[in-house]
């Protein structure tokens, strides 16, 4: 009789074991918090439904796909940075847990955070009004370097405390952050898979003063608004050296079969080349436009090349990064490894190009194999107009490559 109780007693006590390691965590708006940097607190907020979540960044909405639970942990992929958010299931409405780059040389790094569902706010749940405005432009000076540190424009909206916004510089642009002016205080965060990232400071009249804080320090930043802030022309940075022709012998990042610029698939075609890498956040964000852009127009005899330079000098590593990318986007076009992730290895692979700055890159190829504009970094969607404008320029640049000029001559030139 005591050998059943007892046995009744065990199943009853692994029943409820497994019970309660399958709690899961409550769907809908939770608000996380990451430790970085001399232990200042970066928040985010994050939608999850089911086997998605939704990183939010203003109006941004980054999908991750493919959220699974084991026991009591939660696993979240970011594929498109090889990156993971992994986290023990506290309670349905508590999370704690690490986020961490995959393939590092450290597999224990890693960047802890809390998170709590039910929390709509991004910093503070009840803030004080907001005495100062930072809508508008800005000049905004990035660091104290031997030139004075980098001249960036700094482009923000702000509604009551809201405060949205992001950052241009000649290698392209912070991206999404959302935040909150409290008093004569501002505060902003960003985190969309890659890292996250911290913006506070002070405004006084039509100056700023703050820091940049990320997973590994600290970056000082001051401001003067200016309604007519801008950078140097993107398309006078980087140039073609006078008397080389720009090409190249590359394999395919999937099939390893080399590709050049004089092979019979594009002969007489117009020829976008843009240098990327899987690991950049604006390289991703130029994927997102290219992608559909390609598949409406490479009937008008227009191809596409991307030439990847990756954390590792490893077809197998690159092809691995590439694969996902290309999934996510739905890429079409070529794409060809080039190797490690490097100023001097661009140089190497690319000896016709003076002044190479950026991670993207883009060069426009007309009909005869010359090069026409090349285009420094990349103005995403996260700059709202600037993006707009860059969309229309570009296909106006496309257009005349293809002696066409007329928009109507595609249905999607957006890459909407």
């Amino acid at each position: 009789m005591k050998s059943i109780k007892f046995f009744i007693w065990l199943i009853l006590v692994l029943l409820g074991t497994n019970l309660q390691a399958q709690v899961s965590p409550k769907s809908g708006i939770w608000r996380g918090v990451f430790t970085i940097f001399n232990g200042q607190e970066s928040p985010f907020n994050f939608e999850l439904n089911g086997s998605t979540v939704f990183l939010l960044n203003g109006s941004e909405r980054f999908e991750l796909k493919n959220v699974s639970q084991k026991g009591d942990s939660l696993f979240i992929p970011v594929d498109i940075y090889d990156a993971v958010l992994s986290a023990k299931i506290e309670s349905p409405t508590v999370l704690s847990g690490r986020f961490k780059k995959l393939n590092t040389a450290n597999p224990d790094a890693g960047i802890s955070f809390k998170a709590e569902s039910g929390r709509k706010y991004r910093f503070f749940e009840n803030p004080v009004s907001a005495e100062v405005s930072l809508n508008g432009k800005w000049d905004v000076i990035v660091g104290n370097g031997p030139n004075g540190g980098n001249k960036t424009v700094g482009v923000f909206e702000q509604s009551g405390s809201k405060l949205t916004g992001t950052i241009l510089s000649t290698t392209g642009d912070y991206r999404f952050f959302e935040g909150t002016v409290k008093g004569d205080e501002f505060f902003l965060s960003a985190f969309s898979g890659s890292s996250p990232s911290l913006i506070k400071g002070k405004i006084s009249g039509d100056n700023l003063t703050g820091e940049i804080i990320g997973v590994r320090g600290v970056t000082a930043i001051k401001g003067t608004r200016n309604a007519e802030a801008a950078l140097p022309d993107a398309y006078s940075l980087t140039k073609v050296k006078e008397g080389t022709k720009f090409d190249f012998s590359l394999p395919d990042a999937f099939s390893g079969k080399l590709v050049s610029l004089k092979d019979e698939k594009y002969k007489g075609k117009a020829v976008i080349v843009t240098i990327l890498g899987s690991w950049c956040p604006n390289c991703i964000d130029e994927a997102s436009f290219l992608a559909p852009w390609y598949k409406a127009n490479r009937n008008r005899g227009v191809e596409i090349i991307g030439l990847s330079f990756e954390r590792k000098n490893d077809p197998a590593f690159a092809k691995t990064r590439l694969e996902t990318l290309k999934k996510r986007f739905g890429i079409d076009y070529d794409i060809l490894f080039a190797g490690v992730a490097d100023k001097k290895q661009v140089s190497s692979v690319l000896p016709a190009l003076s002044d190479f700055l950026s991670f993207p890159t883009t060069i426009l190829v007309d009909r005869e194999g010359n090069v026409s504009k090349i285009h420094t970094g990349y103005t995403g969607p996260a700059t709202g107009k600037y993006y707009e404008e860059f969309v229309k320029e570009f296909n106006k640049d496309v257009n005349e490559l293809l002696g066409s000029g007329q928009s109507k001559s595609t249905h999607n030139q957006s890459g909407k």
